[in-house]
């Protein structure tokens, strides 16, 4: 397979060494030094992009390879209102998509589990609260994470008694035209509590409390090295194919 890496910060980097590892040719590395690079000249010959950048620049990186018929898998968070719009232009092309707001195995297994408790706790009622927390470290660009937004639609979906979710994020610049408040939430919204500190990769936890009792689902990475290989396995996962696809496709 030959790659191309958009975006080459930590994550970018990383991927590289796994695509290396797993005997894959790198043939494009565009970063913010060479973004004019990202053009179909230079995406000549390119099996598959891994686009790993910032919301303000995904949404253009991603419709570049759509439009240049390269296969693209992303993970870049904060963007996704637009989302559905390259899905369609991938069908309508005839290309191939990948998206993810997370490519960690284990956060992928809890997106599963979170929608079957939410689900059972809507039928089985008990007084539960639920709210969401994530912390990530001090350079991530938006809040709330992808992951935890995915969380919450995944309780929205399952729980009848959520329609939406508010987000609590202080001192933090982010791309959401969302409430922000922790007091006071509407009892029909889920609390998204954004926390900003040190290096660390991400901590998502789903808690229900009732008045007697709490129960909380929860996942801690633990390195960046375990989203690049399930994004390298998502473009292993893709090449060759046509349509939109994700993580539920891939653990199929």
């Amino acid at each position: 397979m030959k790659a191309a890496i958009i975006g080459y910060g930590k994550m970018g980097r990383e991927i590289e060494r796994i695509l290396r590892e797993r005997g894959h040719e790198i043939g494009l590395i565009v970063d913010q030094a060479n973004a004019g690079e990202l053009d179909a000249a230079h995406l000549a010959g390119i099996d598959v992009a891994l686009e790993f950048t910032t919301p303000a620049t995904a949404y253009d990186n991603i419709r570049t390879c759509l439009e240049c018929g390269v296969a693209v898998v992303s993970g870049t968070t904060g963007w996704t209102d637009r989302l559905a719009e390259l899905q369609e232009l991938c069908r309508e092309r005839g290309g191939a998509m990948f998206y993810a707001s997370n490519y960690c195995l284990g956060v992928n297994l809890m997106f599963r589990l979170n929608r079957q408790l939410a689900a059972l706790v809507g039928r089985v009622g008990g007084g539960y609260e639920v709210r969401i927390e994530e912390v990530h470290h001090t350079q991530k660009k938006d809040a709330p994470s992808g992951t935890a937004i995915t969380l919450a639609e995944g309780i929205i979906e399952n729980l009848p008694s959520k329609r939406g979710w508010v987000n609590f994020a202080p001192g933090i610049a982010h791309a959401t035209n969302r409430v922000e408040r922790s007091e006071d939430t509407p009892a029909d919204r889920i609390e998204i509590r954004s926390v900003r500190e040190g290096m660390v990769p991400g901590i998502h936890t789903v808690t229900y409390e009732s008045e007697d009792d709490i129960l909380e689902l929860r996942h801690e990475i633990k390195n960046r090295r375990t989203l690049a290989q399930g994004a390298v396995v998502a473009a292993e996962f893709l090449c060759g194919k046509r349509g939109v696809y994700g993580m539920d496709d891939l653990l199929k």
